[in-house]
């Protein structure tokens, strides 16, 4: 108590006799109550130990590798090994992709990181009307387990891990991956990855849902209920806060929104008989690493011991494992500019610099040119190295967590927990996430936070460089990849070989196995897993589930 008395004391007499004399000359560059961090928290001038006096080090803070994991998940961190370099990259066809993969990986990427385009993610495929000018766009088509094969040639499923970007049709994708590696003789067991899996999250920020929200959490907790058993080193669900953020959400929201989800999960697991000690351990997470360097850092962290605390103390989890929030970060999309593009080499150094001191787990850089297109080879590995030169030449990841102990840090990650906190115990008095969502809370807090924002943009208020301060009339000159525009023929070409060399016969008995099992309790993932291998395409295995579940249609 006695540093702060003291630091209180000596506050208020620099206050008196430094700073006032000093703003009589020349005022701040804000009013005072307008610093404020980029979701909205209000900054002090100086923080001292004053800021920080309820902290408690073992309760608070503890060590890392122990609850509540607020310093980070692994005793050793990044000594041990660096975060996996895992950038997301998929266009065109599964051919093209795969050879995007085997470059990156002669790059020194460590992951794999599939970006799948909008017909797939749909659960359409590529003849289908709906999937007409959007083939291999924003990601790469895949119809069908030769689709699949293709893009996975020559890569060695049991010593490298993939994350597959998916969510309405996360179980078929993952069938997809399991019939390969079940061809290529790699055991189940031997499979690392992650699909992502959060519908939830669909229905509040982005939308590329299939069915209602409860049959669409039926699929996931079947999906879990199965890898617990059959793929015990994936990791079935990546509740994700990146796209709430990119919807225009605060890191507060991010935070609070993404474990309000992840709840949901849990309870739907528990409720269906699975033990969350079997499970819990197998959940990941994905967040965004936006603009506001020391708010990012202070916002992982509060995740993670907030995460600890929801674990142990809410779903009585008795496991440490089942405590851990480990989580993957991309830099931030939404912060990319179409002017200046060279600027965003800047931002996603920043951002990812954020993830690094914030203790992430995996880490996929922005390319530069994104706003733009898709990202070309060379500024994909721009976007990699950037993660290479923090790595190996920045010695931020020598020593864990750094920056615990600042007087800023320790009071930012105390208020963002807190108020995180506060939207949770909102949601529960709503009854709970789907609740919420039925009644348009998440939504309208996102829609609030995102025109705030652009109303600071729009006034000058906030500045974006290139964009509303320091623009340039000059024209960037930046290549674009551009997707082969014969690609959509081709891959309806590859359906029909596909269909007129399966057996029918065979297909339409596992359609009908498929229906059954999802008009009653049984587990889905067998029967998904059987119509992949008979060839069945992925369209045609969401139109039999599409038959049973219906379709979400929002209010």
């Amino acid at each position: 108590m006695t540093e702060v008395t003291n630091a209180t004391n000596g506050r208020e007499t620099w206050e008196e006799k430094v700073v006032k004399p000093t703003l009589k000359k020349a005022s701040e560059r804000k009013p005072e109550n307008k610093f404020e961090t980029n979701s909205g928290l209000p900054l002090q001038r100086l923080y001292t130990p004053e800021d920080v006096a309820d902290l408690d080090y073992e309760r608070d803070l503890g060590y890392p590798g122990q609850y509540p994991f607020t310093r980070g998940v692994q005793p050793t961190m990044y000594r041990g090994r660096f975060w996996t370099m895992r950038q997301y990259a998929g266009f065109g066809s599964a051919s093209e992709s795969n050879q995007r993969y085997h470059y990156l990986l002669s790059q020194g990427q460590t992951g794999l990181s599939v970006a799948f385009d909008l017909p797939t993610q749909m659960g359409y495929d590529a003849d289908h009307p709906m999937a007409d000018g959007e083939i291999g766009k924003v990601g790469v088509s895949i119809c069908s387990l030769d689709d699949m094969e293709t893009l996975l040639n020559g890569l060695p499923l049991d010593k490298i891990t993939t994350s597959m970007t998916i969510n309405s049709t996360a179980s078929v994708l993952l069938a997809f991956y399991v019939a390969v590696a079940k061809k290529q003789g790699v055991p189940l067991n031997k499979l690392g990855g992650t699909v992502q899996n959060d519908i939830l999250k669909e229905y509040i920020a982005r939308g590329t849902y299939i069915y209602p929200p409860r049959p669409s959490l039926r699929l996931i907790t079947d999906m879990i209920a199965f890898c617990t058993t059959e793929v015990p080193n994936w990791n079935t669900i990546s509740i994700s806060g990146y796209h709430i953020r990119e919807a225009g959400s605060t890191a507060v929201q991010e935070v609070a929104f993404t474990l309000a989800d992840a709840i949901a999960y849990v309870e739907a697991a528990l409720a269906s008989g699975q033990d969350v000690d079997k499970f819990a351990m197998r959940l990941s997470f994905f967040f965004n690493a936006h603009n506001d360097f020391l708010e990012e850092i202070a916002k992982f962290r509060a995740a993670r011991r907030l995460w600890a605390k929801i674990m142990k103390e809410r779903f009585k989890a008795k496991d440490p494992r089942s405590w851990m929030l480990r989580f993957h970060t991309q830099t931030a999309g939404s912060m990319l500019t179409a002017q200046q593009v060279e600027n965003n080499v800047v931002r996603v150094t920043i951002q990812a610099l954020a993830a690094v001191l914030g203790g992430t787990q995996s880490l996929h850089t922005n390319s530069r040119d994104e706003a733009l297109a898709l990202p070309t080879e060379s500024s994909a590995r721009t976007a990699l190295r950037t993660q290479q030169i923090i790595a190996y030449e920045s010695n931020a990841a020598d020593t864990i967590d750094p920056l615990a102990g600042s007087y800023y840090i320790e009071s930012l990650t105390n208020s963002i927990e807190q108020k995180a906190q506060d939207y949770l115990d909102r949601i529960d008095s709503m009854g709970g996430t789907l609740k919420a969502l039925e009644n348009g809370f998440f939504h309208q807090e996102i829609e609030d936070a995102a025109f705030k924002w652009q109303q600071e943009v729009d006034s000058g208020e906030r500045i974006i460089v290139g964009v509303n301060k320091f623009t340039a009339n000059i024209q960037d000159s930046v290549e674009r990849l551009v997707v082969n525009p014969a690609l959509q023929d081709e891959q309806i070409a590859r359906l029909n070989a596909l269909r007129s060399r399966r057996d029918e016969a065979d297909v339409q008995a596992r359609f009908k196995a498929l229906v059954s099992a999802a008009e009653g309790s049984e587990n889905l993932m067998p029967h998904i897993i059987g119509c992949v291998e008979s060839l069945a395409t992925l369209g045609e295995i969401c139109n039999v589930l599409r038959g049973v579940f219906g379709v979400y249609r929002p209010s």
